[in-house]
C-alpha cells in the first residue's frame, strides 16, 4: 500500500533530483522508496556481511597458500630473479 510522504528539501537539490529521474526514466518517489530500501536492508544486515561466491573462491580454505609459506622470503627470491634477468 503506497502512502503520501511530504519532504522538505533544498529547492535545487529537487530540481537535480527530477532531471536525473526524468534521465532514469523513473520517479522520484521511486528513488527516495530505494534508497529508503537500501539503507534499511544496510541496517538489517549489518552484522552478516554478505560475501560473493568468487570472493569464496579465493579463500584459503580452498588450497591456496601453505600455512608455512614465507611471503617475504617469496618474494626477495622474486625480486632477485627479476633484476638478474635484465
Amino acid at each position: 500500500m503506497d502512502t503520501k510522504l511530504t519532504l522538505k528539501l533544498d529547492k535545487d537539490v529537487i530540481e537535480s533530483a527530477k532531471e536525473y529521474a526524468a534521465k532514469q526514466k523513473v520517479s522520484v518517489s521511486s528513488i527516495v522508496e530505494s534508497y529508503f530500501k537500501t539503507i534499511i536492508s544496510k541496517e538489517n544486515k549489518k552484522d552478516s556481511v554478505q560475501i560473493s561466491d568468487f570472493v569464496k573462491s579465493l579463500s584459503l580454505e580452498n588450497g591456496g597458500i601453505p600455512a608455512d609459506f614465507d611471503y617475504k622470503k617469496d618474494r626477495q627470491e622474486y625480486l632477485i630473479k627479476k633484476y638478474n634477468s635484465l
